[in-house]
């Protein structure tokens, strides 16, 4: 059988594609070399198309690389999820991957952004999508990198989920035909869509915790904390995109964007923005939760430690009266014990007016001690 024709480098001058941006080219030069990667385990799916429809569906990168070459004019979409070093090498030197570009994709952590080196645009896009039994925000990265003729998809991360994005393309082969710009808006439009249940998720609990504020829930505090840095990370993954999106929308003229693709690119800009003026909505609204929050800590700490101090006060009054009633009643009750000694020898023991003078004796000690407690209000 003959043998593939040679396959078109990557370092060959190419036509811009209608949706890279003015950006600052980077430096296109040699890529470290590494084999092709047989049984790939991170290959999620790929594909060949050729005028919108699939004409094949390769098992490896070996096998993607030569069925491209197959077909001068296709297009291959590679879903890759967490790859190796080894497997991105091998892209990197099949598609004259940046270095730089490929170092960013092993690592992650990324923050979003859009950067052109030569003919291949290099995207990172953070995707979100709201957990209900947790009640958090799951945030995950996706990188692409968008050539002439392929599109790669590396996913750091559960979301998104491209097997819809993929599906919706082939079931519109004349969006697909357009190539991987048409591609690049679709995943765009998956990524940015899948903000609408994480903003819903968020309102119903900024909504609980309204209402936890004022139901005096302790644990409240904490709930407010962690969903306002939910909401830094999402405020992260949001604003880039409406200036990453308004600079390939400042391309349309430049690159001849396909009429149908500006105006899905539009409608994603404005979904974006809304996204985040919402998420910058949430921001304040849990600034102000947490404000109201400690004011009405600090008012029922003070209620608290009122009342405690009320009874406090309730209780040494109570211990007043006890202790004047005690002192009242121990001066006649020391008199009656002295005298009921029984002693031959006690003084006054036998005089006629011993106890008249015994019985006087404690009713003046017990008014005096009244008048004395009374004028000191202890009694």
């Amino acid at each position: 059988m003959p043998e593939n024709p040679p396959r078109r480098r990557r370092s060959t001058p190419k036509k811009h594609s209608r949706l890279w941006p003015a950006v600052p080219d980077g430096d296109a030069s040699g890529t470290p070399a590494a084999g092709p990667a047989n049984g790939d385990g991170s290959v999620v799916h790929a594909a060949v198309y050729r005028d919108g429809h699939r004409v094949s569906t390769p098992v490896s990168l070996a096998d993607t690389y030569r069925q491209l070459r197959a077909q001068p004019d296709g297009m291959a979409w590679i879903g890759l999820h967490r790859p190796t070093e080894r497997e991105l090498l091998s892209l990197a030197e099949e598609f004259d991957l940046h270095p730089l570009a490929v170092e960013d994709a092993l690592e992650a952590h990324q923050r979003p952004k859009l950067e052109r080196y030569g003919d291949i645009l290099f995207v990172v896009l953070r995707a979100a999508r709201y957990l209900d039994a947790p009640e958090e925000v799951d945030f995950g990265e996706l990188h692409l990198f968008v050539g002439p003729d392929f599109l790669i998809t590396v996913r750091h991360g559960a979301a998104p989920d491209l097997s819809a994005v993929r599906a919706r393309m082939e079931a519109t082969p004349e969006l697909l035909a357009l190539g991987p710009e048409a591609v690049l808006y679709a995943i765009l439009d998956a990524v940015v869509d899948g903000y609408a249940p994480v903003v819903a998720g968020v309102q119903n609990d900024i909504d609980e915790i309204e209402t936890e504020v004022f139901g005096g829930d302790p644990a409240v505090s904490r709930r407010i904390y962690e969903l306002a840095r939910e909401m830094v990370e999402f405020q992260r993954a949001t604003r880039p995109l409406v200036g990453m999106l308004h600079g390939l929308m400042a391309g349309f003229a430049k690159y001849g964007t396909d009429d149908e693709l500006q105006r899905y690119l539009r409608d994603v800009a404005d979904h974006v923005t809304h996204t985040s003026e919402r998420v910058d909505g949430f921001r304040s609204a849990l600034a102000d939760i947490l404000a109201v929050n400690a004011t009405l800590v600090t008012q029922q700490q003070n209620a608290e430690m009122r009342a405690l101090a009320e009874a406090g006060f309730a209780q040494n009054e109570e211990i007043k009266k006890i202790s004047s009633w005690a002192a009242i009643l121990f001066a006649p009750t020391l008199v009656g014990t002295i005298y009921g000694m029984n002693f031959d020898a006690m003084p006054e023991l036998h005089w006629a007016f011993g106890y008249p003078f015994a019985i006087l004796l404690m009713a003046v000690v017990c008014v005096s001690l009244y008048v004395i407690f009374k004028k000191r209000d202890w009694l």
